[in-house]
């Protein structure tokens, strides 16, 4: 078995399983993606909130990988949404790339207070998915009465609407609904381990009985079984580390299978208990920030 291709709506393939760098200090990203892109990660998630897309940048070159090798993903965020200031955040991040050609360019958050400013945002992104400048567009934390909005007044659907997802939380309801609108659910946070904004009254994934069981089961680790869930049920995932033994670890998982009876297990520790920010309470007061020019 291998990593899986996933085919997003618009026929553009990318990676089924990517590195991500949320809350990696812009210090140590070009050493941590450097080490993914040698264990054999293919794609990069990023974005201009994280602060980091440099760091991203100075690996991919470092990497002396071909261009088109590695597919690249960022994300705009809320302060920079409208039509023109999105085309300007484009500017901004394949300045700080220093990239030509994004591969997956998405929308960080719904902007549920000033929908008008989310709408010139996307519509930004189809122009710059008609004139070649990235290859796919997509959105993030959007829940399905942003998505209806959207759709509603936008051309092209979504391809990927990344989400929190995990064992504890798994948005049974967003995940079908994406899926019967060809919008591919990539989960961010894949093994719980988002602590910023996490409840904390269920514990750890990496601690529960029945992952630790299903993990002894196949002589694995309980981030390997998780990341193996979430492939097996179709969901691109995208786990984080600046730990070299922890990033071969989580690529490391296209040998082995879940049984149709540990996905269900592992499906019925949903808690409904959401780690990140409810997407509805997204404010430009409460979560704008300018992102910088260079």
């Amino acid at each position: 078995m291998s990593i899986p291709e996933i085919t997003l709506n618009n026929g553009v393939t990318m990676p089924g399983l990517g590195f991500g760098v949320y809350q990696t200090p812009p210090d140590e990203t070009e050493t941590a993606v450097a080490t993914a892109l040698d264990a054999g990660y293919r794609h990069i998630d990023t974005a201009a909130a994280y602060g980091n897309e440099r760091g991203v940048g100075a690996a991919l070159r470092g990497s002396g990988l071909p261009r088109d090798d590695v597919f690249v993903e960022t994300k705009v965020w809320i302060s920079d949404y409208g039509y023109d200031e999105t085309l300007h955040a484009f500017d901004k991040s394949t300045g700080k790339l220093g990239i030509e050609q994004i591969d997956l360019l998405i929308l960080h958050q719904a902007l549920p207070s000033a929908f008008d400013r989310t709408i010139g945002a996307y519509r930004a992104l189809e122009t710059l998915l008609a004139d070649g400048s990235v290859r796919a567009i997509g959105v993030s934390n959007f829940m399905p009465p942003h998505l209806d909005r959207l759709l509603d007044a936008t051309e092209i659907v979504p391809a990927v609407n990344q989400i929190e997802v995990h064992p504890y939380f798994r948005q049974s309801e967003l995940l079908a609904y994406d899926a019967e609108r060809g919008i591919v659910n990539q989960a961010w946070s894949p093994i719980g381990g988002i602590t910023f904004y996490r409840d904390g009254s269920h514990g750890s994934t990496l601690e529960d009985p029945t992952i630790l069981a299903i993990a002894a089961e196949h002589s694995r680790t309980p981030a390997q079984v998780m990341l193996r869930w979430h492939l097996q049920q179709g969901r691109q995932v995208i786990p984080k580390s600046v730990t070299p033994s922890r990033i071969r670890e989580n690529v490391d998982v296209a040998d082995f299978a879940l049984s149709a009876g540990e996905l269900a297990a592992i499906d019925a520790l949903d808690t409904g208990v959401r780690g990140g920010p409810e997407p509805e309470d997204i404010t430009l007061e409460t979560f704008g920030m300018p992102i910088p020019e260079a």
